[in-house]
């Protein structure tokens, strides 16, 4: 066979591939990534074969002597990654072929490169799940104790971006914590797709030799073989599910992105983020920008973009495997590494936060916050609530006027608007009187926050037990 052409598929050939053509269809340079799972699923494969008597326990042990060695060589960076090799794959069968000779040939017996690097991805998904899903835990869990450490701060709670009714900080902080745990379901829920094996589907019809797929998944750790051949070399459902994952997952670090950059800026002054988080500028000394939550915000496109490209990879393919498949391995690589260091900077960044309590209450004095409470009061006292809307609005246009807050009004100013008001009116219309009334389950009363933050940690807890 001429030294130009690939050693594993050249045979057919009567000339070289064109230098340009190597370079565009190789995949060496981004899916090395993929070593360390590729070596695995080797040693795996190599052992079941050896099991089955395919190969002798011999040629087993020099297979696996020799792919280690080369993990060791991955790992200093000695090893010498070549593009005529075209991917992980060959690179690696070939340096074991010249370590051991004749008998590294062999280790490809019973699959192909179809099945490998499907396995190949699932391996790294589960690993990179499993890390994701640390940094998410840590996340929830800071956000946990910041909501319990702030669960009677009150603040403006918005609807429209306008103040609509007092609310704490903690209740806030825990609707986050609530959209992470829905993330959270998703992720493990994807896991379970993910941990399936499709090594011994071989090329697309399976294989003639007597393996046993069984043995394979289980030193491999997966849950079960897949049981369609086509269907496993060929699908990337798995992969798409997890951007779906990390696009649903980086829109709520968006969202919450979008709140800490309004809170911190000097027309909210809501909180203050630690310096560490933030960068200033080149010509204005006293700006403090909080770059981590812009950077997280503006990466949401990028996942996006990436969950598109996945999509439309598969949605012309003809089963079984087609080259396209190739595509599937940069934009899942990036989604992985922006979903684990979005979740990291926000891990660190939460517990950090730093609520400026007093801006926040005046804030919430401010925009009428307790005319609902007002309305309400009416209402317990007998008004329609229709009626008591159209007071309570009066009452507004009146305080709008006047420059008076609802609390800020005395009782003869109140009652031009509805002789039903008393002098207990004023319980209902202090911030802390507002928020203490939200008193049931998934209210922002300081004790329901604090109930809620305990129930996500016993939650978060269990999950950590496997339960």
């Amino acid at each position: 066979m001429s030294q130009a052409t690939n050693q594993s598929w050249g045979g057919r050939f009567s000339e070289p591939t064109d230098a340009f053509v190597a370079r565009f269809t190789a995949s060496v340079n981004f899916d090395q990534r993929l070593a360390p799972q590729d070596i695995q699923g080797s040693i795996a494969h190599a052992t079941m074969l050896a099991r089955v008597g395919v190969l002798t326990d011999d040629e087993r042990d020099a297979i696996i002597n020799g792919l280690n060695e080369i993990q060791g060589e991955i790992e200093r960076g000695e090893f010498n990654w070549s593009v005529p090799l075209e991917d992980v794959h060959m690179n690696i069968e070939a340096r074991l072929t010249e370590k051991i000779g004749i008998t590294g040939k062999k280790l490809h017996t019973g699959r192909s490169r179809n099945d490998q690097v499907a396995t190949d991805i699932r391996l790294f998904m589960r690993d990179e799940i499993d890390v994701i899903e640390v940094e998410l835990k840590r996340l929830r869990e800071g956000m946990i104790e910041l909501a319990d450490r702030e669960a009677e701060t009150i603040m403006p709670g918005f609807t429209h971006l306008q103040t609509a009714q007092p609310v704490t900080f903690g209740h806030h902080i825990l609707a986050w914590q609530e959209m992470l745990a829905r993330d959270h379901e998703r992720l493990l829920d994807c896991r379970k797709r993910v941990n399936v094996m499709p090594l011994g589907a071989a090329a697309l019809a399976g294989t003639t030799y007597p393996i046993d797929r069984h043995v394979t998944a289980e030193l491999l750790g997966f849950d079960r073989p897949t049981e369609n051949s086509l269907d496993a070399v060929s699908d990337r459902d798995f992969a798409i599910e997890f951007t779906s994952f990390a696009s649903i997952l980086l829109m709520h670090l968006s969202r919450m992105s979008e709140e800490l950059v309004l809170w911190t800026s000097a027309q909210f002054n809501f909180i203050d983020l630690p310096d560490r988080f933030c960068t200033g500028s080149s010509i204005m000394p006293q700006k403090k920008n909080p770059d981590v939550p812009e950077l997280v915000r503006g990466k949401t496109g990028r996942v996006y973009g990436h969950l598109m490209s996945l999509l439309t990879l598969m949605k012309s393919q003809p089963l079984a495997y087609n080259k396209d498949n190739q595509e599937d391995k940069e934009p899942l690589f990036d989604a992985v590494d922006t979903v684990r260091d979005c979740l990291k900077a926000f891990a660190d960044m939460v517990p950090a936060i730093e609520p400026k309590k007093a801006s926040m209450y005046e804030a919430a004095r401010r925009g009428f916050s307790t005319a609902t409470d007002l309305a309400d009061y009416l209402v317990r006292k007998g008004v329609a609530f229709r009626d008591a809307h159209e007071i309570v609005g009066q009452s507004v246009a009146y305080g709008l006027k006047s420059e008076k807050d609802l609390s800020e009004m005395s009782l003869e100013e109140l009652q031009q608007f509805s002789a039903t008001i008393e002098q207990d009116v004023f319980e209902v219309l202090t911030l802390e009187g507002s928020v203490a009334a939200r008193n049931h389950i998934g209210g922002t009363a300081p004790n329901q926050v604090r109930a809620a933050a305990q129930r996500a940690r016993e939650a978060l807890s269990a999950l950590k037990a496997g339960a």
